[in-house]
Protein backbone atom coordinates (compact mmCIF):
# COMPACT_ATOMS: atom_id res chain seq x y z
CA UNK A 1 0.00 0.00 0.00
CA UNK A 2 2.86 2.23 0.61
CA UNK A 3 3.38 2.81 -3.24
CA UNK A 4 0.06 2.06 -4.62
CA UNK A 5 -1.99 3.90 -2.93
CA UNK A 6 -0.43 6.77 -4.28
CA UNK A 7 -0.68 5.82 -8.09
CA UNK A 8 -3.91 7.07 -8.75
CA UNK A 9 -2.97 10.40 -7.24
CA UNK A 10 -0.19 10.35 -9.82
CA UNK A 11 -2.27 9.79 -12.91
CA UNK A 12 -4.96 12.12 -12.14
CA UNK A 13 -2.16 14.98 -12.08
CA UNK A 14 -0.91 13.41 -14.92
CA UNK A 15 -4.29 13.43 -17.10
CA UNK A 16 -5.01 16.90 -16.06
CA UNK A 17 -2.07 18.63 -17.04
CA UNK A 18 -1.99 16.19 -20.38
CA UNK A 19 -5.44 14.86 -21.53
CA UNK A 20 -6.61 18.92 -22.35
CA UNK A 21 -3.87 19.39 -24.29
CA UNK A 22 -4.17 16.23 -26.27
CA UNK A 23 -7.75 16.40 -27.00
CA UNK A 24 -8.10 19.75 -28.42
CA UNK A 25 -6.25 17.32 -31.36
CA UNK A 26 -8.79 14.73 -31.42
CA UNK A 27 -11.90 14.26 -33.19
CA UNK A 28 -14.35 15.73 -30.99
CA UNK A 29 -16.43 13.01 -30.02
CA UNK A 30 -14.05 10.96 -29.32
CA UNK A 31 -12.06 12.97 -26.87
CA UNK A 32 -15.66 14.22 -25.55
CA UNK A 33 -16.29 10.51 -24.53
CA UNK A 34 -12.45 10.08 -23.07
CA UNK A 35 -12.23 13.14 -21.25
CA UNK A 36 -15.62 11.69 -19.73
CA UNK A 37 -14.60 8.13 -18.78
CA UNK A 38 -11.00 10.08 -17.40
CA UNK A 39 -12.69 12.35 -15.14
CA UNK A 40 -14.80 9.53 -13.37
CA UNK A 41 -12.05 7.35 -13.08
CA UNK A 42 -9.62 9.92 -11.65
CA UNK A 43 -12.02 11.34 -9.38
CA UNK A 44 -13.33 8.08 -8.19
CA UNK A 45 -9.39 6.92 -7.52
CA UNK A 46 -8.63 9.98 -5.90
CA UNK A 47 -11.45 9.73 -3.64
CA UNK A 48 -10.33 6.49 -3.07
CA UNK A 49 -6.70 6.54 -2.49
CA UNK A 50 -7.60 9.64 0.51
CA UNK A 51 -10.05 7.92 1.85
CA UNK A 52 -7.26 4.95 2.42
CA UNK A 53 -4.84 7.49 3.52
CA UNK A 54 -7.58 8.67 6.22
CA UNK A 55 -8.60 5.24 7.54
CA UNK A 56 -4.53 4.47 8.07
CA UNK A 57 -4.63 7.70 10.33
CA UNK A 58 -7.95 6.80 11.50
CA UNK A 59 -7.11 2.94 12.44
CA UNK A 60 -4.20 4.22 14.77
CA UNK A 61 -6.35 6.16 17.17
CA UNK A 62 -6.15 3.93 20.36
CA UNK A 63 -10.04 3.98 20.79
CA UNK A 64 -10.69 2.99 17.19
CA UNK A 65 -8.20 0.15 17.35
CA UNK A 66 -10.09 -0.92 20.46
CA UNK A 67 -13.46 -1.11 18.82
CA UNK A 68 -12.13 -2.80 15.62
CA UNK A 69 -10.42 -5.41 17.68
CA UNK A 70 -6.58 -4.59 16.04
CA UNK A 71 -3.16 -3.33 17.27
CA UNK A 72 -2.22 -0.73 16.92
CA UNK A 73 1.60 -1.73 17.03
CA UNK A 74 1.38 -4.42 14.21
CA UNK A 75 -0.70 -1.28 12.10
CA UNK A 76 2.04 0.82 12.36
CA UNK A 77 4.40 -2.05 11.52
CA UNK A 78 2.22 -3.17 8.22
CA UNK A 79 1.51 0.09 7.41
CA UNK A 80 4.32 3.09 7.50
CA UNK A 81 2.23 5.99 6.33
CA UNK A 82 2.66 8.65 8.42
CA UNK A 83 0.13 10.48 10.58
CA UNK A 84 0.51 13.85 8.91
CA UNK A 85 0.35 12.65 5.55
CA UNK A 86 -2.75 10.15 7.03
CA UNK A 87 -4.60 13.98 8.08
CA UNK A 88 -3.84 15.77 5.43
CA UNK A 89 -5.64 12.48 3.06
CA UNK A 90 -8.75 13.57 5.40
CA UNK A 91 -8.87 16.85 4.92
CA UNK A 92 -8.46 16.41 1.18
CA UNK A 93 -11.09 13.69 1.22
CA UNK A 94 -13.21 16.00 3.65
CA UNK A 95 -13.16 19.25 1.18
CA UNK A 96 -13.62 16.49 -2.05
CA UNK A 97 -16.64 14.86 -0.87
CA UNK A 98 -18.22 18.47 0.52
CA UNK A 99 -17.27 19.99 -2.61
CA UNK A 100 -19.12 16.89 -4.91
CA UNK A 101 -22.41 17.24 -2.70
CA UNK A 102 -22.39 21.22 -3.52
CA UNK A 103 -21.23 20.32 -6.63
CA UNK A 104 -24.36 17.31 -7.26
CA UNK A 105 -26.99 19.78 -5.98
CA UNK A 106 -25.79 22.39 -8.31
CA UNK A 107 -26.27 20.08 -11.61
CA UNK A 108 -29.05 18.65 -10.59
CA UNK A 109 -30.61 22.32 -9.63
CA UNK A 110 -29.67 23.30 -12.94
CA UNK A 111 -31.18 20.34 -14.72
CA UNK A 112 -34.19 20.92 -13.44
CA UNK A 113 -34.47 24.18 -14.15
CA UNK A 114 -33.49 23.78 -17.84
CA UNK A 115 -36.39 21.48 -17.59
CA UNK A 116 -39.33 23.01 -16.60
CA UNK A 117 -37.59 26.31 -18.95
CA UNK A 118 -37.88 24.27 -22.17
CA UNK A 119 -41.49 23.19 -20.57
CA UNK A 120 -42.62 26.58 -20.23
CA UNK A 121 -41.61 27.26 -23.85
CA UNK A 122 -44.75 28.29 -26.04
CA UNK A 123 -45.14 26.05 -29.15
CA UNK A 124 -44.44 22.78 -29.13
CA UNK A 125 -41.72 21.80 -31.55
CA UNK A 126 -38.07 22.04 -31.32
CA UNK A 127 -37.60 25.26 -32.08
CA UNK A 128 -38.91 28.29 -29.98
CA UNK A 129 -37.94 31.90 -31.30
CA UNK A 130 -37.86 34.60 -28.60
CA UNK A 131 -39.48 38.02 -29.73
CA UNK A 132 -36.10 39.55 -28.51
CA UNK A 133 -33.57 42.17 -30.59
CA UNK A 134 -30.89 40.42 -28.29
CA UNK A 135 -28.46 37.79 -30.55
CA UNK A 136 -28.66 35.01 -28.95
CA UNK A 137 -28.79 31.27 -29.61
CA UNK A 138 -28.92 27.96 -26.82
CA UNK A 139 -30.21 24.60 -26.28
CA UNK A 140 -32.33 23.69 -23.40
CA UNK A 141 -32.03 20.22 -22.20
CA UNK A 142 -35.68 18.91 -21.35
CA UNK A 143 -37.91 16.02 -22.19
CA UNK A 144 -38.23 17.12 -24.78
CA UNK A 145 -35.05 19.92 -25.46
CA UNK A 146 -35.67 22.44 -27.02
CA UNK A 147 -34.07 25.33 -28.80
CA UNK A 148 -34.16 28.95 -28.15
CA UNK A 149 -33.10 31.76 -31.20
CA UNK A 150 -34.34 35.06 -30.88
CA UNK A 151 -35.56 37.08 -33.60
CA UNK A 152 -32.13 38.99 -33.09
CA UNK A 153 -30.09 36.35 -34.23
CA UNK A 154 -32.32 35.27 -37.06
CA UNK A 155 -31.31 38.68 -38.39
CA UNK A 156 -27.64 38.40 -38.38
CA UNK A 157 -27.44 34.91 -40.37
CA UNK A 158 -28.38 33.74 -43.75
CA UNK A 159 -30.34 30.51 -44.90
CA UNK A 160 -27.42 28.41 -44.70
CA UNK A 161 -25.67 29.86 -41.96
CA UNK A 162 -29.16 29.51 -39.69
CA UNK A 163 -29.66 25.53 -40.74
CA UNK A 164 -26.13 25.29 -39.14
CA UNK A 165 -26.77 27.14 -36.15
CA UNK A 166 -29.80 25.37 -35.74
CA UNK A 167 -28.06 21.77 -36.43
CA UNK A 168 -25.17 23.06 -34.30
CA UNK A 169 -27.66 23.51 -31.21
CA UNK A 170 -29.64 20.34 -32.13
CA UNK A 171 -26.36 18.42 -31.81
CA UNK A 172 -26.07 19.57 -28.39
CA UNK A 173 -29.45 18.29 -27.39
CA UNK A 174 -29.00 14.68 -29.37
CA UNK A 175 -25.78 14.09 -27.33
CA UNK A 176 -26.90 15.17 -24.54
CA UNK A 177 -23.86 16.93 -24.41
CA UNK A 178 -25.40 18.86 -20.69
CA UNK A 179 -24.71 15.15 -18.63
CA UNK A 180 -21.14 15.59 -19.64
CA UNK A 181 -21.04 18.85 -18.51
CA UNK A 182 -22.61 18.09 -15.56
CA UNK A 183 -19.90 15.05 -14.67
CA UNK A 184 -16.73 17.51 -15.59
CA UNK A 185 -18.05 19.93 -13.21
CA UNK A 186 -18.50 17.29 -10.28
CA UNK A 187 -15.42 15.83 -11.10
CA UNK A 188 -13.31 19.07 -10.72
CA UNK A 189 -15.18 20.17 -7.85
CA UNK A 190 -13.30 17.02 -6.00
CA UNK A 191 -10.20 18.00 -6.61
CA UNK A 192 -8.86 21.29 -8.63
CA UNK A 193 -6.30 19.51 -10.82
CA UNK A 194 -9.41 18.04 -12.94
CA UNK A 195 -10.81 21.61 -13.75
CA UNK A 196 -7.69 21.87 -17.26
CA UNK A 197 -9.92 18.51 -17.93
CA UNK A 198 -13.36 19.93 -17.19
CA UNK A 199 -12.44 23.49 -19.33
CA UNK A 200 -10.99 21.41 -22.26
CA UNK A 201 -14.47 19.08 -22.16
CA UNK A 202 -16.56 22.46 -22.44
CA UNK A 203 -14.39 23.06 -25.76
CA UNK A 204 -14.49 19.78 -27.33
CA UNK A 205 -18.44 19.51 -26.99
CA UNK A 206 -18.51 22.73 -28.94
CA UNK A 207 -16.48 21.17 -31.45
CA UNK A 208 -18.26 18.30 -31.93
CA UNK A 209 -21.66 19.92 -32.39
CA UNK A 210 -19.69 22.23 -35.02
CA UNK A 211 -18.69 18.88 -36.99
CA UNK A 212 -22.85 17.80 -36.75
CA UNK A 213 -23.31 20.64 -37.96
CA UNK A 214 -20.91 20.28 -40.62
CA UNK A 215 -22.17 17.12 -41.62
CA UNK A 216 -26.02 17.81 -41.36
CA UNK A 217 -25.31 21.59 -44.19
CA UNK A 218 -22.42 19.63 -46.05
CA UNK A 219 -19.63 22.69 -45.56
CA UNK A 220 -17.48 23.44 -42.99
CA UNK A 221 -17.07 27.07 -44.39
CA UNK A 222 -20.63 27.91 -43.63
CA UNK A 223 -21.04 26.54 -40.24
CA UNK A 224 -17.48 28.32 -39.33
CA UNK A 225 -19.11 32.07 -40.97
CA UNK A 226 -22.25 31.00 -38.70
CA UNK A 227 -20.23 30.39 -35.74
CA UNK A 228 -18.21 33.85 -36.24
CA UNK A 229 -21.57 35.71 -36.91
CA UNK A 230 -23.07 34.45 -34.10
CA UNK A 231 -20.40 35.07 -31.61
CA UNK A 232 -19.73 38.84 -33.09
CA UNK A 233 -23.47 39.30 -32.85
CA UNK A 234 -23.93 38.25 -29.08
CA UNK A 235 -20.19 39.51 -27.95
CA UNK A 236 -22.48 42.21 -25.97
CA UNK A 237 -24.88 39.91 -23.83
CA UNK A 238 -24.42 38.54 -20.48
CA UNK A 239 -24.88 35.13 -18.86
CA UNK A 240 -24.35 33.19 -22.21
CA UNK A 241 -25.98 29.50 -21.48
CA UNK A 242 -23.01 27.06 -21.98
CA UNK A 243 -24.38 24.71 -24.14
CA UNK A 244 -24.27 27.81 -27.38
CA UNK A 245 -23.05 28.08 -30.81
CA UNK A 246 -21.50 30.91 -29.56
CA UNK A 247 -20.05 29.55 -26.47
CA UNK A 248 -16.37 27.53 -26.58
CA UNK A 249 -12.75 29.08 -27.68
CA UNK A 250 -14.72 30.65 -31.13
CA UNK A 251 -11.57 31.57 -32.92
CA UNK A 252 -9.71 27.92 -32.22
CA UNK A 253 -13.46 26.58 -33.38
CA UNK A 254 -13.61 28.95 -36.87
CA UNK A 255 -9.70 27.60 -37.14
CA UNK A 256 -10.22 24.09 -36.74
CA UNK A 257 -13.54 24.19 -39.09
CA UNK A 258 -11.71 25.91 -41.77
CA UNK A 259 -8.83 22.87 -41.93
CA UNK A 260 -9.44 19.44 -42.65
CA UNK A 261 -11.52 17.00 -39.84
CA UNK A 262 -8.74 16.12 -37.35
CA UNK A 263 -7.42 12.39 -38.51
CA UNK A 264 -8.00 9.90 -35.83
CA UNK A 265 -4.99 8.78 -33.65
CA UNK A 266 -5.17 5.73 -31.42
CA UNK A 267 -1.80 6.35 -29.40
CA UNK A 268 -3.59 9.09 -27.24
CA UNK A 269 -6.25 6.68 -26.77
CA UNK A 270 -4.03 3.25 -26.23
CA UNK A 271 -1.96 5.80 -23.77
CA UNK A 272 -4.89 7.01 -22.22
CA UNK A 273 -6.82 4.01 -21.68
CA UNK A 274 -3.74 2.17 -20.00
CA UNK A 275 -3.30 5.12 -16.92
CA UNK A 276 -6.79 4.85 -16.30
CA UNK A 277 -6.14 0.86 -16.15
CA UNK A 278 -3.10 1.28 -13.66
CA UNK A 279 -5.52 3.62 -11.58
CA UNK A 280 -8.42 1.21 -11.04
CA UNK A 281 -5.57 -1.51 -10.53
CA UNK A 282 -3.11 0.37 -8.39
CA UNK A 283 -6.28 1.33 -6.42
CA UNK A 284 -7.92 -2.22 -6.42
CA UNK A 285 -4.07 -3.39 -4.66
CA UNK A 286 -4.06 -0.85 -2.31
CA UNK A 287 -7.45 -1.89 -0.82
CA UNK A 288 -6.37 -5.40 -0.48
CA UNK A 289 -3.04 -4.35 0.93
CA UNK A 290 -5.39 -2.42 3.76
CA UNK A 291 -7.52 -5.50 3.85
CA UNK A 292 -4.37 -7.63 4.77
CA UNK A 293 -2.98 -5.17 6.94
CA UNK A 294 -6.23 -5.23 9.51
CA UNK A 295 -5.83 -8.92 9.48
CA UNK A 296 -2.45 -8.98 10.46
CA UNK A 297 -3.37 -6.50 13.49
CA UNK A 298 -6.31 -8.34 14.40
CA UNK A 299 -4.03 -11.59 14.39
CA UNK A 300 -1.79 -9.61 16.40
CA UNK A 301 -4.09 -7.96 18.88
CA UNK A 302 -5.55 -11.55 19.29
CA UNK A 303 -2.53 -13.36 19.90
CA UNK A 304 -1.63 -10.87 22.81
CA UNK A 305 -5.41 -11.49 24.07
CA UNK A 306 -5.12 -14.74 24.44
CA UNK A 307 -1.16 -15.04 25.42
CA UNK A 308 -1.34 -17.40 29.10
CA UNK A 309 0.02 -15.47 31.74
CA UNK A 310 3.61 -16.16 32.91
CA UNK A 311 3.54 -15.43 36.97
CA UNK A 312 6.60 -17.72 37.50
CA UNK A 313 9.20 -15.43 35.08
CA UNK A 314 10.95 -16.42 31.89
CA UNK A 315 12.07 -19.88 31.09
CA UNK A 316 8.62 -21.31 33.01
CA UNK A 317 5.45 -22.20 31.25
CA UNK A 318 2.53 -21.24 33.19
CA UNK A 319 0.22 -23.79 34.10
CA UNK A 320 -2.85 -23.85 31.30
CA UNK A 321 -6.23 -24.24 33.41
CA UNK A 322 -8.66 -26.54 32.10
CA UNK A 323 -12.39 -25.00 30.44
CA UNK A 324 -14.49 -25.67 33.38
CA UNK A 325 -17.88 -26.70 32.56
CA UNK A 326 -20.67 -24.03 31.92
CA UNK A 327 -22.97 -26.23 34.44
CA UNK A 328 -20.61 -27.15 37.04
CA UNK A 329 -21.67 -23.81 38.85
CA UNK A 330 -23.74 -22.18 36.67
CA UNK A 331 -21.20 -19.47 35.70
CA UNK A 332 -21.64 -18.15 32.25
CA UNK A 333 -19.33 -19.25 30.15
CA UNK A 334 -17.17 -16.96 28.01
CA UNK A 335 -15.03 -17.38 25.10
CA UNK A 336 -12.26 -14.66 23.52
CA UNK A 337 -13.88 -13.18 20.37
CA UNK A 338 -10.83 -13.63 18.62
CA UNK A 339 -11.67 -17.58 18.65
CA UNK A 340 -15.24 -19.08 18.63
CA UNK A 341 -15.69 -22.52 19.47
CA UNK A 342 -18.00 -24.94 19.63
CA UNK A 343 -18.85 -27.50 22.42
CA UNK A 344 -20.70 -30.26 21.78
CA UNK A 345 -21.11 -32.50 24.66
CA UNK A 346 -23.75 -35.24 25.28
CA UNK A 347 -26.30 -34.12 27.81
Amino acid sequence: MTFTVYVPLLVTVVLGVLAPRVARRLPPRSAARSLACAALVTALGWLGSLALLSFTGLAQIPEVAEQGHWSVAALRAEDPVSLAVAALGALGLAAGAGSLAVAVVRATRHLLWARREAAALPGGTELAVLDDEVPQAFALPGAPGRIVVSRGMLRCLGDDERAALLAHERAHLRGRHHLYLALWRCAAAVTPLLRPLADAGGFVLERWADEDAAAHVGSRRVVARAVGRAALASAAVAGRPALAATGGAVPQRVRALLAPPPPPRALPFVVGAALLALCCASLAEAVSDSERMVVTARSAECASATAPADPAGPGLAAPVAADPDPRADGAPHRHHHCHPRRHDRPA
